[in-house]
């Protein structure tokens, strides 16, 4: 038998296109985008959607690709995404000390466009990836898409003894709905949260880092419904249902006492926690289920409040934002929420 390989994500990279503040987004389009009653609801939504600012690669102040038909949105999410991905990929190795020629696995997290030859492709061509890298890339998981992501890189760590690399790329801002669309509460939420950005992360057999302990989850299948991300003519349509907190917070504490008992740790043990800003319904919901003190949840609450929700790339901003902070915690829950619906978590302590 050899030596088991822990795996340590070593570096991570962040990259986002322009930012625009929320009053500004709200003030010089979507209060015209929305009209009648709906106006004054969505004005509402913006205001206390705990959003500041929000990056967008396609930002609507300056193009209108509401009435975009789905194949022109598609071959815009190239133009974008490809550089994008680049950014963050090339930052996540420099900090991790490692070439593209190093990576054995590239993983590739995206749910906001589609094209083949993919971003895996692309950018292991563009990058120098050996010919013999392998890749998945995943699809369609939406928010929570990271951390089945990094189960997947990290067990290809320990399997290979060899690095993985994980990029969550998502460009939500090319799906803007048409003025003419069904106008809901649910589209109005969406619009009012998402936002662009791409985050890699590095993932090698031992070494400095945070060593990935576990990535576990939990589907509560009967509330499927509860969030859908459609295909339509006019680009994705989000639904997004308000009983989500719901069912999270039907699931959630169990979820992470059990991830922790298995490693022997409680949640006051804890004193690092990225949760996925679904809204700040989520954060609300997540810190009274697990009792967490006021603080607990800043460096998500941060995020959300200069990032918005960025689908998959989300929750690995909020972890970047607790690696650079000082102290750096010591063990970290991550914990992202999508269709399912779905509950993922991972534990990770630091090391070196």
């Amino acid at each position: 038998m050899g030596i088991v390989s822990v795996p340590v994500i070593a570096g991570l990279g962040t990259a986002q296109p322009p930012s625009a503040a929320q009053d500004e987004l709200w003030e010089g389009f979507f209060s015209r985008h929305f009209t009648g009653t709906t106006r004054a609801l969505a004005q509402r939504i913006f205001a206390n959607s705990g959003v500041t600012r929000r990056q967008a690669a396609v930002n609507p102040l300056l193009e209108d690709v509401s009435d975009w038909p789905t194949e022109r949105r598609m071959r815009r999410y190239q133009v974008e995404a490809l550089p994008l991905g680049k950014e963050a990929v090339g930052r996540a190795l420099t900090a991790a000390g490692l070439g593209a020629g190093d990576i054995g696995m590239f993983i590739v997290c995206s749910c906001t466009g589609y094209a083949t030859p993919g971003l895996d492709i692309l950018l292991a061509r563009d990058l120098g990836m050996a010919p013999d890298t392998q890749r998945i890339f995943v699809g369609h998981m939406g928010c929570y898409a990271a951390l089945p992501g990094l189960g997947a890189a990290s067990d290809f760590v320990t399997a290979r003894g060899r690095p993985a690399l994980l990029l969550c790329a998502e460009l939500t801002s090319l799906h803007i709905q048409p003025s003419t669309a069904r106008v809901d509460t649910q589209q109005i939420v969406s619009h009012a949260l998402f936002s662009d950005a791409a985050v890699a992360a590095v993932v090698t057999p031992g070494g400095p880092g945070y060593a990935v302990r576990e990535v576990t989850s939990v589907t509560d299948t009967s509330t499927a419904d509860h969030m859908t991300w459609d295909v339509t003519d006019a680009g994705f349509r989000m639904g997004l249902s308000p009983k989500v907190p719901q069912v999270l917070s039907a699931h959630v504490r169990k979820l992470v006492d059990d991830l922790l008992a298995r490693h022997g740790a409680t949640i006051a043990e804890v004193d690092g926690w990225a949760v996925h800003p679904g809204g700040p319904r989520i954060l609300n919901v997540v810190e009274r289920e697990l009792a967490l003190p006021p603080q607990a949840l800043a460096a998500s609450r941060a995020t959300l409040d200069e990032h918005g929700n960025c689908s998959s790339p989300t929750v690995l901003l909020i972890l970047d934002r607790l690696y650079r902070s000082a102290p750096a915690p010591q063990r970290i829950v991550m914990l992202a929420f999508g269709p399912g619906l779905t509950l993922y978590a991972a534990l990770l302590d630091r090391q070196g």
